[in-house]
């Protein structure tokens, strides 16, 4: 099978994946990814990794997240429609995500609200993202961008700090019990919620991260708190992602996320980051360095060790902990090519 026929042939598969066959098309994916891209395979190489003896996830080795602001990351050669380029302080060194196909992306975050939240027509979507819409090529003002287009409800659309007319718009949306996804930055939706105290009945909010800079940091616990008492809804949502991955995580409460069936969780040991950590027998959850295998990544690298600390439970949800020491990362980054 040539090259062209293999790719189309992996792609299809992706979407329609279940648990009983992911591991399977994870391999798949790894050895295609092995053979058709450089960075990739000479990462492996520097590991002395064998493909041909790769028969588990967590034999494949994860790339260091760090590789995608100084390498270009593609499987196979192409021209990119975009370039997904994350946030930093002026000067700071960002990454970079070349995307080959958007079709995948959207195809990818469509299936994933749909899974975990119904059709977006059902919602009338609101983005609070300041931050995001000062940059060019954010994946998530994108993600975002196309949610609000395809639910087509009126009042949807990017509030930036217009916070009065915001308030407008969820008050309006709340007298007519309308279903409304109000999606934003940590800071930011801290901001509107001090400024007009609400009791929202039919809103969902929904935080996306992002208080670094902008305000005190806060732990989830009391930014969820802070949230739910001034804008008196029981739970906060979030929203898990970045620049690097084409899939998303969600939870619907708590900090506990779930994945999309394309998309798996694994972590790797404190004390030597290239071990995976194998399934727990004695305990409910384990924590480690966070590793994602985000099967839509199928033009870069599906297999990334993220610079999160994190924990997994035996039902295959996690939560984010927190950030990693760059003494474990560097581990694994034990090649710099």
């Amino acid at each position: 099978m040539d090259v062209q026929s293999k790719y189309k042939n992996l792609t299809e598969r992706i979407f329609s994946v279940n648990q009983n066959h992911f591991d399977e098309l994870a391999i798949d994916i790894f050895n295609f990814q092995y053979t058709n891209n450089v960075m990739y395979q000479s990462y492996c190489d520097a590991l002395k990794t064998n493909p041909s003896l790769v028969q588990e996830i967590n034999q494949i080795p994860f790339l260091p997240i760090q590789f995608f602001k100084s390498r270009s990351i593609k499987t196979c050669d192409f021209l990119p429609e975009i370039t997904f380029e994350s946030s930093g302080t002026t000067g700071a060194v960002t990454s970079k995500h070349e995307i080959k196909d958007l079709n995948i992306y959207e195809e990818s975050f469509m299936k994933c609200f749909e899974l975990f939240y119904s059709d977006v027509s059902n919602y009338c979507v609101i983005g609070l993202l300041p931050s995001y819409l000062e940059r060019k090529n954010s994946s998530l003002v994108y993600m975002v961008n196309k949610l609000i287009k395809t639910c087509n409800h009126k009042n949807s659309g990017f509030y930036l700090n217009e916070f009065e007319a915001l308030k407008k718009v969820l008050e309006e949306n709340e007298s007519q019990e309308i279903k409304t996804l109000l999606i934003g930055v940590s800071y930011a939706l801290l901001d509107f919620s001090e400024q007009f105290a609400m009791k929202l009945k039919c809103t969902t909010i929904m935080e996306t991260g992002g208080m670094k800079g902008r305000r005190e940091e806060l732990s989830r616990e009391k930014l969820h708190e802070y949230l739910k008492t001034n804008l008196g809804v029981t739970e906060i949502h979030s929203e898990y992602g970045m620049t690097e991955l084409l899939s998303q995580a969600y939870s619907k409460g708590k900090g506990i996320f779930n994945c999309p069936p394309w998309m798996k969780i694994l972590l790797r040991a404190g004390d030597d980051p290239l071990e995976i950590l194998e399934n727990f027998s004695k305990t409910t959850y384990q924590t480690g360095g966070v590793n994602i295998i985000d099967l839509a990544n199928i033009n870069s690298c599906c297999f990334i060790a993220t610079e999160d600390s994190g924990k997994t439970y035996a039902n295959g949800s996690f939560e984010i902990t927190g950030r990693l020491e760059h003494s474990d990362i560097r581990g694994c980054g034990l090649m710099i090519l």
